[in-house]
């Protein structure tokens, strides 16, 4: 099961999320929600640092695959809208694949 963990600061304003597990849906490089969460794990932190140009914490994991991404509290303001989209879309597949991701808010 992959697990994301949506970073809030202790005022509810989402600065990250920290990515970890397989889905176990199918295996490594058939798996449709691990890569719907790659996908859209890696089109926030690109838009966040690339287009964006917000300085930010993201560390990859290339033999687990685990990700972080974390901005700093002066810029969570900047970047509240990519984060809140990358919310809706985790909690949608959980919905749609509960046996197989599981979303959590951890306060920072």
């Amino acid at each position: 099961m992959t697990t994301v963990s949506l970073l809030t600061l202790a005022g509810g304003d989402l600065v990250g999320f920290r990515i970890s597990g397989h889905s176990g849906f199918a295996e490594s490089g058939s798996d449709i929600v691990c890569a719907s969460i790659s996908s859209a794990a890696y089109l926030v932190a690109n838009t966040i640092t690339d287009v964006i140009r917000v300085a930010a914490e993201v560390d990859v994991d290339e033999s687990t695959g685990a990700m972080l991404l974390r901005v700093f509290q002066k810029d969570a303001a900047a970047c509240r809208d990519i984060l809140q989209g990358f919310k809706l879309h985790m909690l949608g597949l959980e919905e749609q694949f509960p046996k197989n991701i599981i979303v959590n808010n951890t306060e920072v």
